[in-house]
């Protein structure tokens, strides 16, 4: 009998997860990931009550239970690149990080080290071969935050919700009265629950200075309350007040400058070739020439592209153009079902 380790959350999906793993007769441990435990002003954090309903799902399914501290490295590999690349004018996202560095790494070797031969989690994904696949629920497909997943973790890991919707989720979990059934999916950062990016970044940087938000003809119409907050084709936050809305086109840091513009088809907004760096492969590089579908964040349409390399970075020439592409964020690549890898844009 294989032993299974899963990362229960206190959360609907991998609760489910878990009972699924264990019917199916695996010898199932659950294991309880303290990444975050810092109460923010006004905001406590979440994970005494996170950790409870972890471990009543373990007594209810009547598996062992642990809790793994990886708050130091949780901080230094997810926390710490996410300020660095907001305060370089990049919109990276830790989700991908933590995925990448934490849960398929720190947490998979320290399973295996402690007796696992596999682990799960409560993605919407699939795992065939040692490959990452689309989940068959296109709406709550995860893989966008998977990329950065090697193929040899992969090799030792489990996605049981893969073939799921979240509905069909819900009803497992009253099936097997499991007492996170009816609890509420947690939005916004991964360690900062119900804290919004500003209000983090603020609390670890400090109240950020001024600036000048200036529009499509250099004219300064406003006021913004620190660069390091906006992002390309951010519409909200921008207090410019009358007429049409503004969107975000750009910024500069060392002139701490936000540049807007009220015209949707204004090219700064769109972009018809896309430069990735920092690229990861999952089953080793396709060929240049290779056609590929291309996703820029989570449950963006697929757009198809043709891929070349240059000097190391990815180019993607798109079939169709896309709005709101922003330095830091990740592009992830795709093989109709298969997700080939992907790269960070510059």
């Amino acid at each position: 009998m294989q032993t299974v380790y899963v990362g229960l959350s206190g959360g609907v999906d991998s609760s489910v997860t878990a009972a699924l793993l264990k019917e199916q007769g695996y010898d199932v441990v659950g294991v309880y990931m303290k990444n975050w435990s810092q109460d923010l002003p006004g905001m406590p954090c979440p994970w005494k009550e996170d950790y409870q309903d972890a471990k009543r799902v373990a007594v209810q399914l009547g598996i062992p239970f642990k809790m793994f501290d990886f708050q130091k490295e949780y901080r230094q590999k997810v926390v710490d690149y996410m300020i660095a690349e907001y305060q370089a004018g990049r919109t990276p996202n830790p989700d991908i990080m933590c995925n990448q560095e934490v849960k398929f790494k720190v947490f998979l070797e320290a399973c295996l080290e402690d007796g696992a031969d596999l682990i799960a989690t409560g993605h919407y994904a699939r795992v065939k071969n040692g490959s990452l696949l689309r989940a068959t629920d296109d709406n709550k497909d995860q893989t966008y935050f998977l990329y950065r997943v090697t193929e040899e973790a992969l090799k030792h890991t489990l996605f049981p919700l893969g073939e799921y919707a979240k509905p069909e989720v819900r009803k497992l979990a009253e099936k097997f009265g499991l007492v996170t059934a009816t609890k509420k999916e947690s939005m916004g950062i991964c360690f900062v629950g119900k804290v919004g990016i500003k209000d983090f970044l603020t609390h670890e940087l400090g109240k950020q200075e001024t600036g000048n938000i200036v529009d499509a003809k250099g004219q300064r119409i406003g006021r913004h309350d620190g660069a390091i907050y906006y992002t390309i084709g951010q519409r909200h936050g921008l207090d410019v007040g009358g007429g049409l809305p503004y969107y975000v086109t750009g910024k500069d840091m060392s002139k701490n400058e936000v540049y807007v513009t009220t015209d949707l088809n204004d090219k700064k907004l769109w972009a018809a070739q896309l430069q990735l760096t920092d690229v990861h492969w999952i089953n080793g590089a396709p060929e240049g020439g290779a056609k590929v579908q291309v996703r820029t964040r989570h449950r963006a349409p697929l757009v198809h592209a043709t891929l070349k390399f240059d000097k190391g970075n990815v180019v993607l020439t798109l079939d169709d153009e896309i709005r709101a592409t922003t330095p830091g964020q990740s592009t992830v690549l795709y093989d109709e079902q298969k997700v080939i890898g992907g790269g960070i844009l510059v």
